[in-house]
């Protein structure tokens, strides 16, 4: 049974998430995060995500977050080139191919649906 709880997310510290060097395209981007809340079958995960400056590509789950602080656009391939910032909410689609270029060390909250 899990309890309900607050978390400071502009103050929340991180775990390195190091990437896979092949979804690195430019730059040397430093991924953190931390799970906050994960369903008992692991279908949901809460949780927190930080990027430093550079341009990466990924592969998306069922995602809505919101921007804490930073910016990014995410371009998603076939698709829309979305804009983020402090106070934006955006939802990405599972199988999404994106390319994110960071302006800004981006952080994000996030609600994931696998």
């Amino acid at each position: 049974m899990t309890h309900s709880f607050v978390v400071r997310i502009p103050d929340a510290e991180l775990d390195a998430e190091p990437l896979a060097p092949e979804q690195i395209v430019s730059g040397t981007p430093e991924v953190t995060g931390k799970v906050v809340w994960e369903s008992e079958d692991g279908t949901q995960i809460r949780g927190i995500w930080q990027i430093t400056p550079g341009v990466v590509t990924d592969t998306e789950a069922d995602e809505l977050f919101v921007v804490i602080s930073g910016s990014a656009t995410i371009e998603v391939e076939g698709g829309a080139t979305l804009r983020v910032g402090p106070g934006d909410m955006a939802v990405l689609r599972a199988g999404d191919r994106t390319t994110w270029t960071v302006h800004e060390t981006l952080r994000k909250a996030y609600a994931i649906n696998l």
